[in-house]
């Protein structure tokens, strides 16, 4: 969005120094600064005012400065931060329709994805990157809209009460989806009833006018329609009680689910290019928030069709003389995790099922128990599992990149390889290390 400083300035209560020019947008890496926009200098490990020569060179034509200025146009606050959340409220003031708010413990970013689509098929509409979604990346999606803007998709993450509260000041969703509460970053949260009640904080936020769009197939998010001071609209896989519904569930042979969507407003195949069960409740979830902000029934089919997804998340490659290889390795928790284990026991593999899994992080108490809980599955579902640096699953371990990758090479084509970890295990190196040694350049770029 295009702003002029003098009315940042007048916005933040700050003080011009320098002549009035015009942004558009803002960045708070001058790595990747783009002529034009206002660099906002974060002070964290490294203060960001030490960046701004580098932001100025490459093309800000103005910046945000609790320090001295250094030249060109600067804008004095008393927190960088802080004055970043407020031009975020700013921007948000000129989105046209309004913003569609998005959290939960899994299936956030691929829900934004869908949304993001389904949206931008009707209406001008933008969203997060990849998964931008604190209090930094939330402001800046805002201002790094187009002008025209009819509707925003943002994620909203939390690490603690009170989080999305604060990230809902600023986004004032009108629409808010609440995709589950599972076991992720509960370390955080104390236990599931804290998960939930931290997620909740979305749903209370909206206005009356709004909607909360709310995964009933969920217990605990269910239980947020009685905190909605707005309409609910539900979405389920099956339940004849959920407004929005999955029937007929099938997966392909790479895993690409396809079924009936029923909806009060059209009814009809939907063939995803997602990958995993888990997406089609991905799927209710954002047909559910489009058509209630008006995209057409078919364009909503369609939208929902076209996503691939984000790198490492629920990737299927059939490796050269080798076996069919999942890598889902952007993130793990139990709820992911157990999804995965589901996804590769739907593959049609002739021989052998190995899971190699990482650790999953921000577990706190409960990390012995859910890994075990994750081992147990496995093994009901016919898979081996082998921990990647860890011996919280039992059994087999590998104990780095070479080990691992002299067991997947073990695989042949008529196994089925899932490589799943947190992001600590930095799995993508095992993945890496495999195309390489594979031949298989296709992996080698994926990561």
């Amino acid at each position: 969005m295009r702003f002029s400083t003098s009315e940042l300035a007048a916005q933040l209560g700050g003080e011009l120094v320098g002549p009035d020019v015009y942004v558009e947008g803002a960045s708070i890496d001058s790595r990747t600064t783009l002529p034009g926009q206002l660099f906002v200098p974060i002070v964290a490990e490294r203060d960001g005012h030490d960046f701004v020569p580098t932001a100025l060179h490459a093309g800000a034509p103005a910046y945000l400065t609790s320090r001295e200025p250094i030249g060109a146009t600067a804008i004095i606050v008393a927190d960088t931060a802080a004055a970043l959340m407020h031009l975020g409220l700013v921007a948000r003031g000129r989105v046209g329709h309004g913003v569609v708010g998005i959290t939960g413990s899994v299936g956030k970013t691929t829900t934004k994805d869908l949304v993001h689509r389904c949206l931008a098929s009707a209406f001008p509409t933008s969203a997060n990157e990849r998964s931008f979604n604190n209090e930094l990346g939330l402001p800046l999606t805002l201002l790094n809209a187009p002008d025209d803007a009819q509707w925003v998709v943002l994620e909203m993450g939390a690490r603690g009460v009170g989080h999305i509260t604060r990230l809902a000041e600023v986004a004032r969703p009108d629409v808010g989806i609440v995709t589950s509460v599972a076991m992720a970053h509960v370390e955080y949260f104390g236990d599931l009833d804290g998960v939930a009640r931290a997620k909740s904080e979305l749903v209370r936020a909206l206005p009356s006018t709004g909607v909360a769009v709310l995964n009933v197939d969920d217990p605990r998010v269910a239980a947020m329609a009685a905190a909605s001071p707005c309409p609910v609209l539900s979405y389920a896989v099956d339940p004849a009680d959920a407004e929005v519904r999955a029937g007929s569930v099938v997966l392909d042979g790479d895993l690409r689910p396809s079924f009936w969507l029923s909806t009060p407003w059209g009814n009809g195949e939907v063939r995803l290019s997602l990958r995993g069960v888990q997406q089609v409740h991905n799927a209710l979830a954002a047909a559910a928030a489009a058509l209630w902000c008006g995209v057409p029934f078919d364009r909503v089919v369609s939208a929902l069709s076209s996503v691939t997804g984000s790198p490492l998340r629920m990737e299927v490659h059939h490796v050269p003389n080798g076996p069919v290889l999942i890598v889902d390795c952007y993130n793990a928790n139990p709820a992911s995790t157990e999804a995965a284990l589901r996804s590769l026991a739907a593959v049609g593999a002739r021989g052998r099922r190995l899971a190699i899994l990482g650790l999953m992080a921000e577990l706190g108490k409960e990390t012995e128990a859910e890994h075990r809980r994750t081992a147990l599955l496995a093994e009901e579902l016919g898979i081996e599992i082998v921990g990647y640096q860890t011996d919280l699953y039992g059994g087999v371990q590998v104990a780095g990149p070479a080990d691992a990758v002299a067991l997947m090479q073990t695989a042949g084509p008529a196994d089925v390889v899932l490589v799943k970890g947190s992001r600590v295990a930095r799995l993508e190196d095992v993945v890496r290390a495999y195309g390489s040694a594979a031949g298989a350049q296709s992996l080698v770029a994926g990561v």
